[in-house]
């Protein structure tokens, strides 16, 4: 068996088949079906969700976002050509709108009193 990452060439394929070819979407895809299945039967909740290739795609990308990757760099990643494909995953992460707004939030004013409101500070200030 080959070794994953080191010693090969960059351009070599790292995920292979059973017949050491490089794995098709179609490959992909079926790897994917065949251990969501695994998992449905250890996980019963996941029987109600939809897990393909495109999902793991997709939240990969979230959660990179969330993580603070520059979205140029998810776009390269993800191999999208325009950044307006990309801004999709900004666009519908609810969690980071949020905490946008979070950080938006006006201060109330500060109670504190002016310093030329203090009389023994002005009266200091004025023998100097």
């Amino acid at each position: 068996m080959k070794k994953l990452i080191s010693g090969r060439d960059g351009k070599e394929p790292v995920f292979l088949n059973r017949n050491e070819k490089p794995l098709t979407r179609f490959g992909v895809h079926d790897v994917v079906t065949r251990c969501a299945r695994a998992a449905m039967l250890q996980v019963p909740e996941m029987r109600q969700k939809r897990v393909g290739p495109h999902v793991i795609r997709h939240t990969t990308a979230t959660h990179l976002l969330r993580a603070g990757v520059d979205i140029n760099t998810i776009r390269a990643w993800l191999g999208h050509v325009s950044i307006n494909t990309t801004n999709i995953y900004a666009e519908t992460d609810l969690d980071m709108k949020a905490k946008a707004l979070g950080m938006c939030e006006m201060k109330p004013p500060s109670t504190r009193k002016a310093w030329r409101d203090n009389p023994d500070l002005m009266s200091f200030l004025a023998q100097l």
